[in-house]
């Protein structure tokens, strides 16, 4: 049973509805998981904005993919697993990328630093160790990316535990099982 429920867009306040519009012109679609923010419209319009003004931030769509697989994969929300493997594949990663990225094997060290130091943010709970600072520096991040990263990590949390919450039914290709891939 799930204590947040799946808004459907004929019965979404008025706030969710209008956003609700405009991802099915952009995306054809309503993902789920947006229909369980979207029990609040205030909710929903929050999660969005920031989505959107941090598009245009420190982070290419391969780096907010990879923060996002990163933190997907440290709260084990398979619902965010499969959403940003899939979206990571449309902003240039390559699937086996994906699972290097949630392994932690990945050979690109730009974006191993960034992904280390994200799930760290998120295991720590806003504590890592300081050598992954010192890692991200390193590869070539500076203060702004930082503060972005910290609140990426928040987003993304916040979606995976709604999709915890609402016990969400994954409507994209599912994620390759680490153990399995």
């Amino acid at each position: 049973m799930s204590n947040l429920n799946i808004t459907k867009s004929e019965e979404a306040n008025p706030i969710s509805k209008e956003i609700f519009e405009g991802m099915k012109k952009q995306m054809g679609m309503v993902p789920n998981v947006y229909a369980a923010i979207g029990n609040s419209g205030p909710a929903l319009k929050a999660t969005m904005a920031i989505q959107e003004n941090l598009a245009k931030g420190e982070f290419d769509g391969k780096e907010q993919e990879t923060i996002a697989l990163s933190v997907a994969e440290a709260n084990s929300c398979d619902y965010c697993l499969s959403a940003h493997t899939t979206v990571g594949k449309m902003k240039g990663l390559s699937e086996d990328q994906t699972i290097a990225i949630r392994d932690g094997s990945i050979a690109d060290n730009k974006l191993k630093a960034l992904s280390d130091l994200a799930k760290a943010i998120t295991d720590t709970r806003g504590n890592p160790d300081q050598k992954l600072f010192d890692a991200f520096f390193n590869a070539g991040y500076n203060q702004a990316a930082l503060s972005e990263l910290i609140v990426l990590v928040a987003l993304n949390t916040i979606t995976n535990y709604t999709n915890h919450i609402a016990k969400t039914e994954i409507d994209f290709p599912v994620a390759p099982n680490l153990q399995e891939a």
